[in-house]
């Protein structure tokens, strides 16, 4: 289990690490061709990891490649709408990152049935090759809505941490990773090991999560542009914390599993999405790109470290216990929630019930 995880992790982290230099490649080379890019690595990683026999085979291919190319995929596609909305910029970035739950929804359910009727190998080439053909639709209409300066863009743009604000966001995103994974990662392992549940339940409960955080993600925008994209990052992180801590910890049977499944769907969901929504209303589009980048960046450590730092506490005694991993999950994200109240009140003050 320590092992795997790691590619996992490695992908995480990876699928971040063009974050530093968004800025300077989407002035020096475009949006299109870094997805252009981004074609070539996730279709290539997928079919390259069917011929695998060793798992540092695996970590070069799903880990890295992939998750290069998923960072060149991620970062322009999720600052075009940013740019392109206003009033409803809320909504557009949730309908934009909805489609990672679309993805999860519908290419398990492929996955699974290419693996039980060709057999895992085929299935990744399979899977490669859809991912060739999306990302290349993705290359084709993916633009921003104005194109940066090349003369003021510097490799390294840290101007967005000048901003306390954003240092807060960042500071969410940074320790948010750690915990986020948490309950996707291991949600599955928890209602077999723990719960005794049937195969049914861990292999469906990914695919049905992607499919309720859709809802979320969509929802969270929708309902934030209504009331304030902060407050409603706000409600979403504290919510994810406090789900973790109560129907997590205390599950007792297959229904509080699902009750819990269902619960941070939605909110987990509205955490993804609303962040991109609430960072272009405080760093503005002038900084935008650079804002992304280093933003998202913050992923890599969680993505990276997150899921063997859980693996080791679920691992650590004689016999498997999630505790120590959902109290760890649990408690970051509650805290990065009240970070996000504090850059509440810095743009509107304590009042509840004003919009920011």
């Amino acid at each position: 289990m320590n092992e795997l995880s790691w590619i996992g992790s490695l992908w995480l982290a990876l699928a971040n690490i063009v974050g530093p230099f968004f800025s300077f490649f989407a002035a020096r080379i475009g949006y299109k061709w870094m997805l252009v890019a981004a074609v070539f690595c996730c279709s290539l990683s997928l079919i390259l990891a069917s011929f695998a026999n060793e798992i540092w085979q695996l970590y070069l291919t799903q880990g890295v490649l992939s998750g290069i190319g998923a960072s060149l995929v991620w970062f322009p596609c999720i600052s075009a709408p940013q740019q392109w909305f206003s009033k409803r910029r809320g909504l557009a970035v949730g309908i934009a990152i909805s489609g990672s739950g679309f993805g999860g929804l519908v290419f398990s359910n492929v996955a699974n049935a290419a693996i039980e009727n060709l057999g895992y190998q085929w299935a990744l080439r399979i899977v490669g090759l859809i991912s060739f053909v999306l990302v290349a639709v993705a290359a084709f209409l993916v633009r921003p809505l104005n194109k940066p300066s090349v003369q003021s863009t510097n490799v390294f743009n840290l101007r967005p941490f000048k901003n306390i604000q954003f240092v807060l966001l960042f500071t969410v995103q940074l320790l948010g990773n750690f915990a986020f994974n948490v309950p996707s990662g291991f949600l599955p392992s928890f209602a077999t090991d723990v719960l005794h549940a049937g195969s049914w339940v861990s292999s469906n409960m990914p695919a049905i999560l992607s499919g309720v955080m859709i809802v979320g993600k969509i929802g969270s925008g929708f309902v934030g542009d209504y009331i304030g994209r902060v407050n409603m990052q706000f409600i979403c992180t504290t919510m994810t914390g406090l789900m973790c801590l109560t129907l997590w910890l205390t599950a007792s049977n297959v229904a509080a599993v699902w009750a819990f499944a269902a619960l941070f769907g939605l909110f987990g969901g509205g955490y993804l999405s609303i962040s991109p929504a609430v960072l272009a209303q405080v760093v503005g589009l002038e900084d935008i790109e650079s804002a992304n980048g280093l933003l998202f960046f913050a992923w890599f450590f969680g993505g990276l470290f997150g899921s063997p730092i859980c693996s080791a506490l679920i691992n650590n005694g004689a016999e498997k216990t999630y505790n120590y991993a959902i109290i760890f999950g649990g408690v970051i994200m509650v805290f990065g929630g009240l970070l996000v109240w504090v850059v509440r009140v810095m743009r509107v003050g304590w009042n509840p019930l004003r919009k920011a």
